[in-house]
């Protein structure tokens, strides 16, 4: 169709600038119009052009600035009047990002898409903690779900926890207790390590360790807040997390 923009699907990684690919700043800073969400961090919007047109479309649990089908609809419109959009995503556009959704409806419509990857908040936290998802001698196994979501009773996670395993859960703050009874009902063991990683790879990031049977508590004792990551596995008993931490602690 002539005339017609591209839609990028830009992943802005866990809001480091210096951790988005090439391709993605440069993109950022010559965009005519961005639609970002919540997640994405004010130094990487500030990489903007003083001339482009911020779109935020914010989620927050069970409350959408823009519905999801919405906010597909503005990418289009914006496309089909002749406009180049970048649709600038927290970590990886395909990772809980809803960018197969976005990409689906451009095509549907006429719509050429790229997609830009970027850093996960997975990676991003595994590397700023320094907690090796897999580990020859904890893990080689990993798995990523997502801990809020319809139907999170009635999934089935048989399996993706245990030992030689490490399990990673986005989005479980609010469903805490939900997920440890879930994942102790199919067998895993009360004490399983796991560490709770808030604002993960950013200048206040924390980190707090614990077992399995005292997540909920401890989610509501240290009051975490979203976003924030649930590892659990063996790999975070070991004692690079510590010394990760002590590291970030230090530099401030």
């Amino acid at each position: 169709m002539e005339n017609t923009g591209t839609i990028f699907l830009v992943g802005a990684g866990p809001g480091d600038p210096d951790l988005l690919t090439l391709r993605a700043a440069r993109l950022i800073e010559q965009a005519e119009i961005i639609v970002h969400d919540g997640l994405v961090s004010r130094e990487i919007l500030a990489m903007a052009s003083p001339d482009a047109q911020l779109i935020s479309v914010a989620k927050q649990r069970s409350k959408h600035t823009l519905p999801q089908d919405e906010i597909n609809a503005l990418l289009v419109r914006e496309a089909l009047a002749g406009r180049d959009v970048v649709r600038l995503k927290g970590g990886d556009p395909l990772i809980f990002g809803r960018g197969g959704e976005e990409a689906e409806d451009a095509k549907a419509a006429g719509v050429r898409v790229e997609i830009v990857p970027g850093i996960s908040a997975a990676n991003g936290a595994a590397a700023a903690t320094q907690i090796a998802l897999t580990h020859r001698d904890a893990s080689s196994i990993v798995s990523f779900v997502a801990g809020q979501c319809k139907g999170l009773s009635d999934q089935n996670w048989s399996g993706l926890a245990g030992a030689g395993r490490t399990l990673v859960i986005y989005m479980g703050v609010k469903t805490a207790p939900q997920i440890a009874e879930k994942l102790m009902a199919d067998g895993l063991a009360p004490d399983m390590p796991l560490a709770v990683i808030e604002n993960a790879a950013r200048s206040d990031m924390r980190v707090v360790r614990g077992m399995l049977a005292g997540l909920p508590d401890l989610v509501t004792a240290e009051k975490i807040q979203s976003p924030a990551l649930i590892v659990i596995g063996e790999v975070t008993a070991r004692d690079n997390i510590a010394l990760a931490q002590t590291a970030l602690e230090a530099a401030r």
